[in-house]
């Protein structure tokens, strides 16, 4: 079986995507939340290194097909977050024969209920 562990190394760029990973960390953007999300979930050293893969990505698609990066701000991320979420949500409970019936809140979000189907 793989290890899933970053293997130790020097390489200068893994070096510098690190440097900008650090640097997100109060950002407003995407890259920033992603970030906030990570270190939340796997630990400061681990989102560091989540987040400098995913800028990695993002350069090596700009460089290799001339893409150019579209910079996302926060709230477009966590609506987009919360979307995928709530359709994971849906299709686990028509897995267990359920229906997820959205009710709009007054406060944050929406609140999913499960209903026997």
């Amino acid at each position: 079986m793989k290890s899933s562990r970053t293997r130790p190394g020097v390489n200068r760029a893994a070096t510098a995507f690190r440097l900008a990973a650090h640097g997100l960390h109060r950002s407003q953007g995407a890259l920033g939340a992603f970030l906030r999300r990570m270190k939340s979930r796997l630990g400061t050293a681990a989102a560091l290194t989540a987040t400098a893969h995913k800028l990695a990505r993002i350069v090596y698609l700009a460089l290799k097909h001339g893409l150019t990066y579209v910079r996302q701000n926060q709230e477009e991320y966590e609506a987009q977050r919360k979307e995928k979420q709530v359709k994971a949500l849906k299709r686990k409970a028509r897995q267990l024969g359920l229906e997820l019936i959205e009710k709009p809140s007054a406060s944050r979000g929406t609140a999913e209920a499960p209903v026997p189907g």
